[in-house]
This record gives C-alpha cells, structure tokens and sequence, in this order.
C-alpha cells in the first residue's frame, strides 16, 4: 500500500478531467493527460508549488478549505469528496493517533445474531475489516458452502478470492468482486492498521500481481450495493442483488444477498429445499 494515497489520487483526478469539462480552451499540443497542474491551482486558487507538493507527498496536511476548493475544482461527486478527506487525514498524524493495533473484532452481539435469524433465508453474511467471515444464515451457508468460501476454520473473502481457483469459477465477474474486496480492506480501517498491513503483505505474496496491482492503484470507495453473478455448482448461475450495512462500532459490514430476477428465485428456492414464494425476486 503506497504511503502517499492523497497524491496518488488527486494527481488521478486531475488527469481524468478534461479542459473542456473544466471550461478551459483546448490547445493543439497537450502532452499531459486531463488538466495541467497550473491549470488545477488557477482553477482552485492555490499555488502550483502547493499543489505538486500535495500530489508528490511532501505537504500531507491540507486544510478542510483546501480540499473544498480542489474537490469543486474537480467536479469530485460526494462520495469521492468523502474519500478525499479520508485520504487526507489518513495522510496526516491522525492514522498514527488512531490505529494502536485494536484486534479485528471477531465475536457477534446477540443482536446481530438475531438479526441474521429474522433474515433467513436469504443469503446474509457479516464480515469483519480484513476479510474474516464471522456469522451468516443458512441460506448464505448453501449458497457459499459450495463454492468453498467456508472452507477452513476461519474463512476469509479476501484469501478466497484472491488464492482460491474456485473463486474465479464461481465469480463470473471475477475482476469486479476483486476490486470490490480490495476497496473494502483499504477503506474499511485506518490505512496504517497493523492487521490491514499483515494482510496486505501477505496476499501480496501469495496471490501476487492481481492483489498488488488493485492495492497500487488509485483509490477508490467500495460498493454498497449492486448485483453479483454466481455460477453455483448445484444450481447453475444465479443473479443476486445485494445491499451492505456498515456496522461502524464493531467494524464489521453486514451484507445481504436477494435474488435479482425470477430464475434466481427458483434456483435458491431449490437450494434451500423451500416451497416456492418464500423469497422474491427484487421489484415483484
């Protein structure tokens, strides 16, 4: 994980607008992709100097005002503005102050057990901040048993999707379940969390380039919702809807799966041995 993801990602953003979206002219000769850093500082206000000393890591602790005026500068939506102030005190002294190796939680409230109970039988599972799968129903036990993802006495979604051959056969759309995880594990604890760390370093070993390349890439926020495509052993391919729940005093994430459409209906039906009608497809 690079130590400068503040730079790294306004430098990206910069690169991504363009003159013509920023109002500015377009030029016949433009070697720099997107906006030149003059030409971000004009639009925010700033001195270039400060600018490159942000995007190179050298200055690492901008005002609550700097930052407003480069995010509007940038057209940043609200949910990279959020990521922009989190990446800028993860920069600064507060990530030290914060992240003094607290233990991944790994025991469940009653509570959310109880919750999980109410859902059944939907496909529900609560995950911890590096990965570690904790509790889930018995509909998420059918869907996922198969594919492996329980597999050992502590399973983890990380190492499962990252080290286990299964995964890319269950995921159909392995690249973006990847990049979902790895977002997760990146902005889900403090960026110099120990135990985010251990596991960052590790999956860089063992799984290699297609962990390290999305942990160097420009940050980005994980998903709270979206559809997932599973191509399940017994049942065939299934289209899941899903929705996550932050669970921010016990950093764990709750994340419930509904089926998507009526063949994923009938596919879970038959996998958890139930009379039709018991889950419903999102929107009937």
């Amino acid at each position: 994980m690079s130590d400068n993801e503040l730079g790294i990602f306004l430098r990206a953003r910069r690169e991504s607008v363009t003159p013509a979206e920023a109002g500015l002219p377009t030029g016949p000769r433009r070697r720099t992709p997107g906006l030149r850093r003059a030409e971000l500082a004009t639009l925010a206000g700033i001195s270039v100097e400060y600018l490159t000393r942000l995007e190179q890591g050298r200055d690492r602790n901008p005002s609550p005002q700097v930052l407003g005026v480069l995010a509007d500068a940038l057209h940043l939506p609200v949910s990279e503005r959020i990521l922009l102030r989190r990446l800028a005190k993860e920069a600064g002294h507060d990530a030290l102050l914060c992240s003094a190796g607290v233990e991944p939680t790994r025991t469940v409230r009653p509570t959310l057990r109880a919750i999980l109970d109410r859902l059944e039988p939907a496909p529900a599972v609560l995950i911890n901040w590096i990965g570690d799968i904790l509790a889930y129903t018995t509909g998420y036990r059918r869907l996922a048993g198969p594919l492996g993802l329980l597999d050992g006495t502590q399973p983890n979604i990380l190492r499962y999707v990252f080290t286990d051959e299964r995964a890319r056969a269950a995921y159909t759309d392995w690249d973006r379940v990847a990049d979902e995880q790895v977002a997760h594990l990146r902005h889900e604890a403090p960026l110099h969390d120990p135990h985010v760390t251990a596991v960052a370093d590790e999956l860089t070993v063992t799984a290699g380039a297609p962990f390290a390349r999305r942990l160097a890439a420009v940050p980005a926020m994980p998903r709270q919702s979206g559809t997932e495509l599973v191509a399940h052993p017994e049942v065939g391919p299934l289209r899941l809807s899903y929705e996550t729940l932050a669970l921010p005093d016990d950093g764990h994430r709750m994340v419930v799966h509904v089926p998507a459409d009526e063949a994923t209906v009938g596919a879970l039906d038959r996998l958890n041995g139930r009379q039709p009608g018991v889950l419903r497809a999102v929107g009937s």
